[in-house]
């Protein structure tokens, strides 16, 4: 059975796509990026800024589902600058240890991409993750 545990809608925009669907004790959640819930919009144009509103929104969405992010198992990383990506790895632990501590001696499975382009000129990173659910 699948279930839509979290719904994307941005302000005044249809839904298109749900922000996660559980299957089983499976939570997958779409690609979390740092457009913010409220507008859309992209956050900032910083890369941390990009990657503490999409993680946040990670962490909402599988709060939503019944899970937390110390249950990830897979992560892909789509990051627009391989010069960002020390930043990027840094920022990701920085987040764990305050939000998901466990995951520092026990990380996901995680893919990494550098693509051409994102949805949004300005957007530099988006997540795509997997959750369990215990």
């Amino acid at each position: 059975m699948k279930k839509i545990t979290y719904p994307l809608i941005y302000a005044g925009k249809k839904q298109q796509f749900a922000r996660s669907v559980v299957v089983g004790n499976l939570v997958f959640v779409s690609g979390s990026s740092g457009r913010t819930m409220e507008t859309g919009d992209v956050s900032s144009d910083k890369l941390v800024d990009q990657m503490t509103v999409a993680l946040d929104k990670i962490r909402a969405a599988l709060a939503e589902a019944g899970t937390s992010m110390e249950n990830l198992v897979k992560t892909t990383i789509l990051l627009k600058r391989l010069e960002d990506y020390p930043l990027m790895r840094q920022t990701e632990r920085e987040y764990w240890q305050k939000y998901a501590p466990g995951l520092l001696e026990n990380p996901p499975a995680s893919t990494f991409m550098q693509p051409h382009s994102l949805s949004q000129p300005n957007m530099l990173v988006e997540f795509d993750v997997v959750a369990m659910i215990p």
